[in-house]
């Protein structure tokens, strides 16, 4: 993962848990509750996007290496 989309990440985590504190609490109305919500799904697909893609690039730079290491093996 780059720095850019490490730091945006780490960004995203840092404002789920805001948002998770303040729906955690009694001083929100049900409005503000739903906004939160909605905004803390938003940055869950994010995350989770980062994630997929992050995979996505560990699987493909393990294949490479274990084509490289058949390689020097035959």
């Amino acid at each position: 993962m780059s720095k850019k989309k490490e730091q945006k990440f780490e960004q995203l985590l840092l404002r789920l848990e805001e948002i998770s504190t303040l729906l955690e609490s009694d001083d929100i109305g049900l409005e503000d509750s739903v906004k939160l919500y909605e905004e803390g799904i938003e940055l869950s697909r994010e995350c989770y996007s980062i994630l997929a893609n992050a995979e996505l690039k560990v699987t493909e730079l393990k294949k490479q290496l274990d084509s490289e290491f058949d390689k020097l093996e035959e």
